[in-house]
């Protein structure tokens, strides 16, 4: 009897931020973010793009995104940890958290608007699975900040920057698309730099040593 062959993919998508939203108030304030720091690096004005991740390990597939807390409507998203928006002290409400999802058979609702639509970032099993584990260990620093000091905020790119990075998928050639930018990506990778070339199941020790340090700083 032929037994089949184990089966793992990664795609990442590019996605205009603010698309999809019913209130535009991500797209108008990011705007406004890439206005003034356009102005104040004296470059030309980026658009900008936020990732999210796709996973198939056999027959099963996974989305995995990073998105507000309050707008779920009490459907399961498959969250798996989860982080202040703003400043940590206003993440006590639902209104200033976001949430972490590795959403099984899950969508992402701007996909149809992804540019140049899926990514493939690897079809090698065992870095798909490394990256599948390592979800639920992304350090969750404030989102829009830059507490653990990289230089950049944190955000739902560092979140995709950081599971390719910690999973040894080649990122070296990936980028926005033309005329765009990511902001938080380069935090993501700072972060997994720091976390160094330990196992994958200690990454949970990398987030909370990191969550520490980032208390003691602002503390």
């Amino acid at each position: 009897m032929n037994v089949p062959m184990p089966r793992g993919t990664v795609d990442l998508y590019w996605l205009p931020l603010g698309a999809g939203d019913r209130f535009p108030i991500v797209r108008w304030s990011g705007r406004a973010f890439e206005s003034l720091a356009a102005r104040r690096q004296h470059r030309e004005r980026c658009d900008l793009y936020h990732a999210a991740l796709e996973i198939r390990i056999d027959d099963q597939r996974y989305v995995v995104e990073m998105t507000p807390s309050w707008g779920a409507g009490g459907q399961d998203r498959g969250t798996v940890t989860s982080g202040p928006v703003g400043l940590r002290v206003l993440g006590r409400s639902k209104l200033f958290r976001y949430e972490i999802h590795r959403w099984r058979d899950g969508s992402i609702p701007d996909i149809e608007q992804a540019v140049e639509g899926a990514h493939p970032m690897t079809d090698d099993v065992e870095a798909t699975r490394t990256l599948f584990d390592l979800v639920p260990a992304f350090p969750t620093a404030t989102w829009g900040r830059d507490e653990l000091e990289t230089g950049d905020m944190w955000n739902s790119n560092s979140l995709v920057a950081w599971l390719l990075a910690r999973a040894s998928i080649d990122i070296h050639d990936v980028r926005p698309p033309r005329h765009g930018r990511a902001p938080g990506w380069s935090a993501g990778l700072e972060i997994a730099a720091r976390c160094g070339d330990t196992a994958h199941l200690s990454a949970v020790v990398c987030r909370e040593g990191l969550a520490a340090s980032s208390s003691g700083h602002h503390s």
